[in-house]
């Protein structure tokens, strides 16, 4: 793990993301160089100072990008504008629900990002899912190289990512070399669900993830046979949770487990393992719509993934890192032992020889995302070579 800010563990997940995303080590330098200092100070404070810090170079990156626009160089302004969208992600992560500007930060992102989209013309295309009254935000990457409809991986996000850095880090493209589309979706609770619309997370995952699958079975370039669906951090209980009572999955993959994550509340509580943000009890009220720690602590009883996993009669891929700080190792090891009706189960712990041994592999995803895309394309009909 990169250690920027050696004690502080939410800024260097941060710091790690932003490299994992496609940041570039020399913007980072200039960036994280003067926030030693605040690093050290209590949350309100130092999180300011690196949204400005941040959100500065994502700005004096956008001046360029515009210089870059007015000369016809397109391309080059819209890697510019991936960069700065890349770090105004990562200085709203990091912000309390309610700072002033949070959401006019996270609107200026979105346009930021797909204005680098567009430019680059990159394999990726916003979508939005009916989800009641309102609607699921999403984003649908085409398989290359397959004529008719294709397999697809939903993935979802953790208690604090969002499908654009899930989008950046990068299982959407090396699914797409190996025949396998994405649909990397916000589900309630996380990215423009949670900020834009309020829709909060829930236990029953199969909520909306049936929803997405209707959605997808509706689309011509899709196989609606060999739809499958990860999740990421906590998506590592919606993925299994949602794929038990949503049979028409034809298969699961968690990219760091996490089968009882009221435990995990229980022993943050008392300070065990690392906290992935600041603000961090204040973040998941917020995520769970809870006014307050008992209507929270309440709510966080129910997610847990005993007696439900038996129903999963579909392959499963579980994977953990060996030294994840935050969700222990046999949690892991707790899922992949009641997967007993899983035709193809597997434990992947990813170790030092491949990297990726933090929590969701964020310290080295590229081994650990090639290995899972493999599994996927092998359990879905994709490809593993490119002949």
């Amino acid at each position: 793990m990169f250690k920027y800010f050696p004690t502080n563990y939410g800024w260097n997940l941060a710091v790690d993301l932003a490299l994992e995303m496609g940041g570039r080590i020399g913007e980072i330098e200039v960036m994280c160089a003067p926030l030693i200092d605040a690093s050290k100070q209590p949350d309100a404070a130092g999180t300011a100072a690196f949204r400005d810090a941040w959100s500065r170079m994502a700005e004096q990156l956008c001046a360029l990008a515009a210089d870059d626009e007015e000369q016809g160089c397109l391309i080059s302004a819209g890697d510019k504008y991936n960069r700065a969208a890349i770090y105004l992600l990562t200085c709203e992560r990091l912000q309390a629900h309610g700072a002033p500007g949070r959401v006019a930060l996270y609107q200026r992102f979105l346009d930021i990002f797909a204005r680098g989209i567009a430019l680059t013309a990159e394999n990726c295309e916003r979508v939005t899912i009916k989800y009641g009254d309102t609607h699921l935000s999403a984003l649908y990457v085409r398989a290359e190289g397959v004529e008719g409809p294709a397999p697809i991986l939903v993935q979802v996000n953790g208690l604090d990512s969002t499908k654009e850095l899930k989008y950046r880090v990068g299982l959407p493209r090396w699914l797409a070399q190996r025949g396998v589309a994405s649909l990397i979706v916000d589900q309630p609770g996380s990215g423009e669900a949670l900020r834009l619309q309020g829709l909060h997370a829930r236990y029953d995952s199969e909520h909306w993830a049936s929803r997405i699958v209707d959605w997808l079975e509706r689309r011509g370039d899709v196989d609606a046979a060999r739809i499958g669906l990860e999740g990421v951090s906590l998506g590592g209980y919606f993925c299994p949770r949602a794929v038990a009572f949503e049979p028409r999955f034809a298969c699961g993959v968690v990219w760091g487990a996490n089968h009882d994550w009221r435990d995990v509340q229980k022993r943050r509580l008392q300070r065990e393992g690392n906290f992935p943000v600041p603000h961090y009890w204040e973040h998941v009220r917020w995520v769970w719509g809870a006014p307050d720690m008992d209507t929270f602590l309440t709510l966080a009883e129910q997610v847990h993934l005993d007696g439900v996993l038996d129903r999963i009669k579909v392959p499963f891929l579980v994977t953990h890192g060996e030294r994840d700080s935050q969700i222990p190792l046999h949690w892991a090891q707790r899922t992949y032992e009641q997967l007993v009706n899983s035709p193809k189960r597997e434990l992947k712990i990813f170790t030092e020889r491949e990297g990726g041994v933090q929590h969701s592999s964020f310290d080295n995803s590229a081994n650990a995302g090639a290995y899972i895309a493999d599994w996927v394309a092998n359990t879905l009909g994709g490809r593993t070579a490119i002949c």
